[in-house]
């Protein structure tokens, strides 16, 4: 009996042994943290809604005690993301540092030699496509589309659209609008989609295609009316809202929320963010953000995410070849 006992308890402990081996070498496997503050840069400035989403997120980080370390957002919106962009390319190898991007992460290098090719950048994870609105002053006594187009083209150059840069997205959605109405407004770009949503219900300018974030708070005060949605399907914070496709033009756009990192960032810091962001987009108040704000929760990763990187900046580079053909006819 005490042989077995003794072999029993052997067995017991060499289990347990090789249990807490297993265990260990999962751990030394997704060991690495962050030894100092990471920085979140943010390629927008501050109020709009890549700001305050980025912001969004390091909330949520904190909160759910998702990162070891402080993730510290970091504004860097000049050149319509340019500077950003240069920031994290001279970033080369930190694992200390990872970019909120939005839609200038194509269309700026294309339209500026600022020596960036986003295809050496890590992609770390998409967490969402954010949707495009137009939206009129609840003043205009504008209640649908047509009415739009109708004032619009009676107005004509005096008919101001405000968006952020030209050349980044809503200016692009205001060019597919021209294209399909036939119409000619003078786009006014602000630095952020806060000013621009702020400028359209103080009457400076006459329409925006601000996300539903940026104009969520007018609009529940009353002081903006959506239009119609540049989305595939309605959108479920604002279900009498017409897609254009539903209204027989087929405007679809979206903003892709994603993060990446500089190049060459070592595989177990690219590991540890892509989990960071998994645990954050199954948190409930992210959930709840997306459902409330009328985003697109979409989570990708790894080489799949680098493939829709490289897929989009071809489908824009298309767009602003269309866009500067029509300037110069």
């Amino acid at each position: 009996m005490a042989y077995t006992f003794t072999r029993r308890a052997a067995l017991a402990i060499a289990a347990s042994a090789a249990l807490v081996a297993s265990s260990a070498t999962a751990v030394l496997a997704e060991g690495w943290k962050p030894q100092k503050p990471v920085e979140m840069v943010i390629m927008a400035g501050q109020g709009g809604g890549a700001d305050r989403l980025a912001r969004l997120f390091q909330s949520i980080i904190q909160k759910e005690r998702l990162a070891s370390m402080p993730v510290l957002p970091v504004n860097k919106g000049g050149g319509s993301g340019a500077e950003a962009l240069r920031y994290l390319k001279d970033k080369e190898g930190d694992a200390h540092v990872i970019m909120a991007t939005l839609n200038s992460y194509y269309t700026t290098p294309l339209r500026t030699d600022i020596g960036v090719d986003i295809e050496e950048f890590t992609p770390i994870a998409r967490m969402a496509e954010d949707t495009f609105i137009l939206w009129v002053n609840a003043d205009s006594g504008i209640t649908n589309l047509d009415e739009y187009v109708a004032a619009v083209k009676a107005a004509g150059r005096d008919w101001k659209m405000g968006g952020t840069g030209t050349g980044q997205e809503d200016s692009l959605v205001t060019a597919m609008i021209e294209a399909e109405f036939d119409l000619d407004v003078t786009y006014v770009p602000f630095k952020g989609g806060g000013d621009v949503a702020k400028n359209l219900v103080g009457g400076h300018i006459n329409s925006t295609v601000n996300n539903p974030s940026e104009q969520m708070g007018f609009y529940n005060a009353g002081k903006s009316i959506p239009l119609v949605a540049f989305t595939p399907e309605r959108l479920e914070a604002f279900p009498d809202v017409p897609t254009a496709r539903e209204l027989g033009h087929d405007i679809v756009y979206a903003m892709q929320r994603s993060f990446v990192a500089p190049k060459d960032m070592p595989q177990e810091a690219v590991d540890y963010y892509t989990a960071m962001f998994k645990a954050l987009s199954e948190s409930e108040e992210w959930q709840t953000y997306t459902s409330e704000k009328a985003l697109m929760p979409a989570y990708l990763t790894g080489d799949a995410l680098q493939t829709y990187f490289l897929e989009e900046r071809a489908k824009h580079k298309a767009i602003l070849d269309n866009m500067e053909g029509e300037g110069s006819s």
